[in-house]
């Protein structure tokens, strides 16, 4: 049977394939188009063109009529290696191409050929051994993009032809329709019609601003993730967010991300930086004093802004920000204790995670020790940190694929996988062992023997970033949160202006009750407050009349269609049941 990775790779090469195809099909139908690159993406693949006369989205049909044509009398592909003059003897007039085979030769790597049909390009390999498997597959052409050459702004602007490509014409299908699906829920689009987040563009992007609603729906997550963590006995602490650039040269992180951060420069001449992490920053905390070990672990947690200057095109809405909230932890502890306090966060993130319905896979992000120059510390010291985190795995009864290649440069991490209400998978919690950052700082504690012995330092996030979860969750659920996560719980809604006073006090219990209510007083009829109520995807709404004013009652729905009618005095704790419960 194959691995799920190696059937990863098999599908990377068929649609690595179905581009050459691409190509094939473009030089036949627009033969001055000058060929770039083609390589395969997450959803199926692309080729960046430059044409004379570029085709529109109309076109895709002819480009992928040719497609399915010459498909018909392509067999596999055959590879020639060729020498650099020769290869560009071959692409003689195509500067791109051209430049490529510089690039190559300066790297003293081999360059080769790919023929399929009578169509050859310039390519490392990577494809079908098979081309029945590209006429079996599911695939259509997608979109048209500008794209520049090399992805830099100072290069000509390319055409990008977009293509989708899946095993099978089924799971093709079925992309299709969660994509059509993931557009009705997208974010960026709930998130304006919900009124929760907003960008200014005086604020500048990746900055996003929050709204009440919005900064509800943020410390409602972030209260649940510290009622987990304070019953395991963190204590909050609090930091600046900027720091001299001396703490992240010796943490390390000065070298590997100086380009992504964000730098401030004094009166004086001194250079901070604004935080792009918080872990050395908690390290400083725990060296302000000597500790035994009778006192770890220390536990400290920390919901904190973080800054990274990332590039304009890569921001998407709250997927991808330049001010980043962490629901950030740091556990400095024994290494006796490691297994037991990775357990506890563990447990942490099952409950969290429940609450919102989705089953979590664990995934173990490990160094890749043929690079060992791209991480901090020995390889005796990584190898005893991933053998930790097998034996948690181990412990808890899972299994978790392992990742060569993904761990920080400073550790191994156990990263937790979730299948939102559409099947996309999303990396969402982590914990990462660190043996690397207490040996830099020289992190000890007085061990039973009276002597000094390096502390294990565990980091450990939850949301890991609030704007990115809030994205994920806020398109699992389309917008209509859970009961306790809902940023109004319940909205009022008098029939008319006479019943406004009884409304008022009804709305006024709940409040003082905990729930978060809203009273509609618009002069509107019911029928478009009952609308209004439902389009805000307002959990339950109360009708409030002369029947319920006289009896002391309240009718309550919910926004899936179900009524009841109960008493006043049952009503606050009927809800705050169910947002205790967190269904």
């Amino acid at each position: 049977m194959i691995s799920s990775m190696s059937e990863n790779e098999h599908l990377s090469h068929i649609r690595h394939s179905l581009a050459h195809l691409l190509a094939a099909a473009v030089l036949e139908l627009y033969p001055d188009t000058k060929l770039t690159l083609g390589p395969s993406i997450d959803n199926g693949f692309y080729y960046d063109c430059e044409f004379t006369t570029p085709p529109s989205e109309a076109d895709l049909g002819t480009i992928e009529n040719k497609m399915r044509e010459i498909v018909k009398s392509w067999k596999g592909f055959e590879g020639q290696e060729v020498t650099p003059a020769e290869a560009r003897k071959r692409f003689d007039g195509n500067p791109y191409k051209l430049e490529l085979i510089d690039g190559i030769e300066e790297k003293g790597e081999k360059i080769t050929l790919y023929t399929s049909g009578t169509f050859t390009d310039l390519c490392r390999g990577g494809h079908t051994n098979d081309a029945k498997e590209m006429r079996n597959a599911g695939w259509k052409l997608d979109r048209i993009a500008g794209a520049y050459w090399r992805g830099d702004e100072k290069n000509k602007m390319l055409t990008r032809i977009y293509g989708l490509a899946f095993e099978t014409k089924e799971k093709l299908e079925a992309y299709v329709t969660q994509r059509t699906e993931a557009e009705k829920r997208d974010h960026k689009k709930l998130g304006k019609e919900l009124d929760l987040f907003t960008f200014s563009e005086l604020v500048g992007a990746g900055l996003p601003l929050w709204t009440p609603k919005g900064t509800m729906l943020r410390n409602t997550l972030d209260d649940f993730v510290w009622e987990l963590r304070k019953k395991e006995g963190y204590q909050k602490v609090e930091i600046p967010h900027i720091t001299k650039k001396d703490l992240y040269e010796k943490s390390g992180h000065w070298q590997k991300f100086k380009d992504e951060l964000f730098r401030v420069s004094t009166r004086e001449k001194h250079e901070f930086a604004m935080k792009p992490m918080n872990c050395p920053h908690h390290t400083q905390i725990y060296a302000r004093k000597a500790w035994s070990y009778r006192e770890l672990p220390q536990r400290y947690a920390n919901t904190t802004m973080v800054y990274r200057d990332e590039q304009t095109g890569e921001l998407s809405g709250l997927s991808r920000v330049r001010a980043i909230t962490q629901d950030d932890a740091h556990v400095f502890c024994r290494p006796d204790q490691v297994k037991e306090e990775m357990g506890k966060i563990w447990n942490i993130i099952e409950i969290f995670y429940g609450a919102v319905g989705f089953t979590l896979t664990p995934r173990l992000s490990l160094h890749d020790p043929k690079q060992m120059e791209k991480y901090l510390g020995t390889t005796e010291t990584w190898e005893k940190s991933e053998n930790e985190l097998r034996a948690l795995v181990k412990e808890k009864g899972a299994t978790a694929i392992e990742a060569l290649g993904e761990a920080a440069f400073y550790g191994p991490k156990v990263d937790f996988m979730a299948k939102d209400s559409l099947g996309r998978e999303w990396q969402v919690a982590t914990i990462q062992l660190d043996m690397n950052m207490p040996e830099r700082f020289e992190l000890e504690f007085t061990n039973e023997a009276g002597t000094k012995e390096r502390v294990v330092m565990i980091h450990a996030a939850i949301m890991g970033s609030i704007e990115r979860y809030l994205s994920i969750i806020i398109e699992h659920f389309a917008g209509a949160f859970p009961l306790w996560l809902s940023p109004v719980q319940v909205k009022i809604l008098p029939v008319g202006e006479k019943f406004l006073d009884y409304a008022k006090s009804v709305h006024q219990s709940l409040v003082d009750a905990g729930v978060r209510s809203e009273l509609d007083e618009s002069n509107e009829t019911l029928g478009k407050k009952v609308r209004s109520a439902k389009i805000e995807k307002v959990p339950y709404f109360l009708v409030v009349g002369a029947k319920e004013e006289t009896d002391k009652t309240v009718t309550l729905e919910s926004r899936a269609g179900s009524k009841d009618t109960l008493p006043l005095t049952e009503l606050s704790s009927r809800l705050l049941k169910e947002i205790t419960e967190k269904k």
